[in-house]
């Protein structure tokens, strides 16, 4: 997801965040294999995954190519790092990913490294310390391009929308309206500088036959338990610091929907659905 909005006192529990990314990525995960799908990558190219973080999407990425491929994934956090040779260790895929320390803004790499570079909820504003990192996210866009082969894909996913509360859209809305859930979209942003104006800086560094997609992500009751825990901590991770942003009785309201322990828990409504979606930018180097 995009926005984690975690309080400046929290943000560096390295543990609970990477837990918290473990299981959103559960969550998360048909809408991400489906936009790497849609982007068709050669099997047997390299490939660069920047922003990596725990290396999920990095192992599904490997995947896509299949039997011969490679993905290096780079993040300046070396707990995300850690995690993610510990998770890639102990998969199939061990030989066709390699991880390493790196920053986004000067990727450790030679010019036309790699056949496609791909990052993931990275190119935004944000502590470098959890992978954020763009001040500036068409220079950040043009690092990939600068990597990446003549006649290769660059291509940045982003989380774009959620619907988490089905029944109380004016509470979910209010909500999502707060400076906590739309960090780093904050007032006085350049609306130029939104994700979903991607399409500019594709355009602007000159990549050819720029397109976006949207995937979604959606689940549906019964719940299992995966689903169930993914989607409690979701609530917290884009609405868990919108206290002092809304009234009382609305944040009495979401206390009463979204907590295990309340009788009145969101999560066990027979009829429970919910989405969420991920918007794919995507284009060609010139050659």
């Amino acid at each position: 997801m995009g926005n984690t909005n975690q309080s400046s006192e929290n943000v560096y529990d390295m543990d609970d965040y990477i837990s918290r990314l473990f299981w959103t990525n559960h969550l998360t995960e048909p809408a991400i294999r489906s936009a790497i799908q849609a982007l068709q990558l050669p099997s047997g190219g390299r490939g660069l995954d920047a922003g990596c973080g725990i290396g999920s999407h990095t192992l599904w990425l490997a995947e896509a190519v299949l039997p011969d491929g490679h993905v290096t994934g780079v993040d300046i956090s070396r707990d995300f790092l850690s995690h993610a040779k510990e998770i890639a260790g102990k998969s199939r895929l061990a030989k066709q990913v390699s991880f390493q320390e790196g920053d986004m803004n000067k990727l450790p790499f030679d010019d036309d490294s790699f056949d496609w570079a791909w990052s993931k909820d990275c190119l935004w504003s944000g502590p470098k310390e959890i992978g954020c990192a763009a001040e500036d996210p068409l220079l950040l866009v043009n690092e990939l391009k600068r990597v990446v082969k003549p006649g290769g894909i660059v291509a940045v996913l982003f989380w774009s929308s959620q619907k988490l509360l089905p029944g109380y859209p004016l509470l979910e809305a209010r909500l999502s309206a707060t400076y906590a859930a739309n960090l780093p979209f904050t007032e006085g942003t350049n609306p130029e500088l939104h994700t979903l104006r991607t399409l500019g800086w594709l355009q602007a560094i000159n990549i050819e036959e720029p397109k976006v997609r949207t995937f979604v992500a959606e689940v549906q009751a019964p719940l299992n338990n995966k689903t169930r825990n993914a989607l409690t901590i979701s609530f917290q991770m884009f609405w868990g610091e919108a206290e002092s942003e809304v009234i009382a009785e609305d944040w009495a309201e979401f206390q009463r929907l979204s907590r295990p322990d309340s009788p009145d828990f969101i999560l066990n409504l027979p009829d429970y659905y919910a989405f969420l979606t991920y918007s794919l930018f995507y284009g060609k180097v010139a050659k």
